[in-house]
């Protein structure tokens, strides 16, 4: 592979570098990565950078995973989950975390004034599909739970160890185990999680579009208070595909270990988290035994009315890719305060022993087996007199084989917060909004919150304060259009690509060879829909295209050229809507995602392995994205090939367009979530005929609407200021530009994500903005 060159990277500002990360590269996507060894193409540089590839399903990314990434920012550890989206390199030479919300805008929004959001769409090599909003985006993804108030979010309780002369002085009735289960004893089946703490908690479920290729059990019996319980943990490591399982272990309600099975991930190993679960490359190197096989064998063994206990056991599941109805969370049934959860090394020294702190599958298992009959059999009153939140906070507790509270907790707790994360790193989160949006983030000790009258105060201070934290989110807010008007801008953008991916060709003789001129024109791409036009003296073809690259190549191809001795125009409709096509499509070709990607038509089934086979020729290539048909699922034939360079794409282009590849192609015109997203916009209605004229009298009328109101001229203001405020921010911050989306009764708006870092985007895009 061609080496990167080498950035300038510039140094942290002292006591602001973040710990230490591992300099391995997380893989791609499923069916992106074109194969070569990850070792290779590891960046020299050390600045930090982002992968060009996301490799989020369907270009989505969800508010959790966008958590993931701010807290792998603020942490960085080993021990700390890496984003399961997207490839963060060297993040210890992070130096601080911009997030810029536009509140009110969407999708949409950005596609609909495109060309007005000139420095977004040059500037940003990652954008992201965002789901709708919930009711609290910014909590969501900075991590808060609803029930989670920040006035002391991360504060240990004070005092001793208590006797148990102390415990009378205990107020049972405010301790969260007995408001959740009360003072008596309960039985088997009141620990069960039920589905909708299942899915709180993030466990897989049936029919969960994160979980269609997991599992299930089959263990569907009748659960009484009399089902056999079985322990479980799973070891993992990193792969090029992200979390992948190492080890499993069951342990029968017995005690005795009916399963104990090293696992060989199917991809390439890139972190063994060996510190964690003791597994290196030379145990698993002669290791065969493959996921589904422990599978088959888990589901063999466990008996219909089989309940799972585990400590986090949501996290098991997903790395066994398994769904299993019925389960014990021991990080739950110990329920704490404030939706945090006990680490199972604290829980094991508390209640079982100081001789139960080890970290071993088997013996967590076990452990956790046995933290669920204690449970049963002394009932929830006798875990509320041990008032283990103040033995959470003796010392002498806490050093019993604690690890890191900012690397452990986060592995088992999905759920924690980027304030938490800051806490534990001493840091501050700056949060910066208009008043009446102020309080979506509660204040709290480690978060500044500054308010605003408006929008043009909020850009000021931001201005000010953003170089001050390590940490910034500043929100800017905006009246959401009128559905009407929402409906209106939906209708012309479908229109619009609609009208952009089609052409018309001719004039063709009355005798021409349909046949023939439908495998021309579909050697270009796949064709949606192709129509004989006979209103004319000689016929025409209308062809409308799957992609707008085909369209682009069609006419670059064909316009002019003699078809049966007839020269024929190859060209668009020429619409309200089409009138500036050829400058759209020329800002398109120069999108910062866009540059270094070519597109291909005419691509077989093997077409990936023989680029394999001599891959010698491609260099800097570092995706292949061959998309599939929804409903065959068969491969299309055409693709996307991702280079590191536009040079590398260009010196491919040439390569694969020539006597021995004989395919058609050009550079790309659409990234992945714009297919995405134009494909999920409602139907296109009936074109209004006729073209719109303005009566003389509203002329002046129409005229100053567009120089003073017109949402066109709102983005192009927005986009410089924006512009501004992203050049303030110093060398080496991440930045995200989110445009949340809309919710309503009347319809949902997905978002979209901006995403680079300043050093990484100015060195990558400075060209493309000049």
């Amino acid at each position: 592979m061609e080496p990167e060159k080498e950035r300038t990277g510039r140094q942290p500002k002292k006591g602001r570098k973040r710990r230490q990360a591992p300099n391995k590269v997380v893989g791609p996507a499923e069916s992106m990565r074109a194969g070569w060894d990850l070792e290779e193409r590891q960046p020299e540089a050390k600045g930090t950078r982002l992968s060009t590839i996301l490799f989020a399903k369907n270009c989505e990314v969800t508010h959790g995973q966008l958590c993931e990434l701010l807290k792998y920012a603020v942490l960085g550890k080993s021990s700390i989950p890496k984003p399961s989206w997207c490839q963060l390199f060297h993040q210890n030479h992070l130096n601080n975390v911009g997030v810029f919300v536009l509140q009110g805008m969407s999708q949409l929004h950005f596609y609909r004034f495109y060309l007005e959001f000139g420095f977004l769409r040059k500037a940003f090599r990652h954008k992201f599909v965002l789901p709708p909003p919930s009711s609290n985006f910014l909590a969501n993804t900075i991590g808060l739970q609803k029930k989670q108030t920040t006035g002391d979010l991360p504060k240990m309780m004070e005092g001793s160890l208590p006797s148990a002369s102390s415990k009378a002085n205990i107020n049972l009735q405010n301790d969260p185990i007995i408001q959740k289960y009360g003072c008596k004893k309960v039985g088997l089946t009141r620990c069960i999680l039920t589905k909708e703490e299942m899915k709180t908690f993030n466990f897989p479920l049936q029919g969960f579009p994160d979980c269609e290729n997991f599992v299930p059990t089959k263990c569907n019996g009748s659960i009484t208070d009399n089902s056999p319980l079985f322990g479980l943990d799973c070891e993992i490591c990193f792969t090029s595909k992200g979390r992948e399982l190492t080890r499993i272990s069951l342990v029968a309600e017995g005690g005795c270990c009916v399963m104990d099975e090293l696992v060989k991930p199917d991809n390439k190993i890139l972190d063994y988290l060996t510190s964690f679960s003791g597994i290196t490359k030379k145990i698993l190197n002669p290791v065969t035994t493959k996921l589904k096989d422990v599978q088959r064998q888990l589901k063999a063994l466990l008996p219909p009315d089989a309940v799972l206990v585990g400590h986090s056991l949501d996290l098991d599941l997903r790395a066994l890719k398994m769904i299993h109805p019925y389960v014990i969370d021991t990080s739950v049934l110990y329920v704490r305060e404030q939706g945090r959860r006990f680490k199972l090394k604290f829980l094991a020294k508390a209640i079982l022993g100081p001789d139960r702190v080890g970290h071993d599958a088997t013996e967590d298992a076990r452990t956790t087996l046995e933290l669920a009959r204690y449970f049963l059999n002394y009932g929830p009153k006798k875990i509320a007199e041990l008032n283990l939140e103040g033995l959470a906070s003796h010392p002498e507790v806490q050093a019993a084989g604690q690890e890191p509270r900012n690397a452990t907790e986060i592995v088992q707790r999905p759920k924690t917060s980027v304030l938490e994360c800051l806490d534990s790193m001493g840091q501050k989160l700056l949060f910066l909004a208009r008043e009446t949006d102020a309080g979506e983030i509660p204040s709290s000790r480690n978060c500044q919150t500054i308010k605003c009258l408006s929008n043009k105060e909020v850009l000021e201070n931001a201005r000010v304060e953003i170089p001050l934290f390590p940490f910034s989110i500043v929100q800017f807010s905006f009246e959401p259009f009128s559905p009407i008007f929402t409906e209106k801008m939906n209708e012309r953008m479908r229109m619009k690509w609609t009208e952009m991916s089609t052409v018309y060709a001719g004039p063709f003789s009355k005798n021409c060879n349909l046949r023939a001129l439908k495998r021309l024109f579909k050697s270009f791409g796949p064709i949606q829909s192709m129509t004989l036009v006979l209103e004319t003296h000689q016929p025409h073809l209308c062809i409308q295209y799957e992609v707008l690259e085909a369209a682009q190549l069609a006419i670059e191809s064909l316009d002019g050229i003699l078809v049966e001795s007839t020269s024929i125009k190859v060209q668009r409709p020429v619409t309200e809507l089409t009138l500036d096509c050829d400058i759209l499509v020329n800002e398109l070709e120069r999108d910062s995602e866009n540059q270094g990607t070519i597109y291909l038509s005419g691509v077989s089934e093997t077409f990936k392995e023989n680029l394999l086979q001599q891959s010698n020729l491609f260099l800097g290539l570092e995706a292949v994205i061959l998309p599939k048909d929804l409903k065959s699922g068969k491969q299309k034939k055409y693709c996307f090939l991702k280079f590191k360079s536009f040079d590398s794409a260009q010196r491919a282009l040439n390569i694969l367009t020539g006597n021995d590849w004989k395919l058609k192609g050009r550079h790309a015109l659409t990234p992945r979530h714009l297919h995405a997203w134009l494909r999920g916009l409602p139907p296109e209605s009936k074109r209004p005929s006729g073209i719109r004229v303005i009566p003389p009298p509203l002329e002046q009328q129409a005229l100053q609407t567009l120089k003073m109101d017109h949402p066109k001229i709102a983005a192009w203001c927005w986009g410089r200021k924006i512009e501004k405020l992203y050049h303030s921010l110093c060398p080496g911050t991440l930045c995200l530009i989110l445009l949340p989306g809309t919710k309503s009764t009347h319809g949902s708006l997905s978002g979209l994500g901006l995403m680079g870092i300043k050093d990484e985007e100015e060195s990558t895009t400075g060209s493309l903005c000049s």
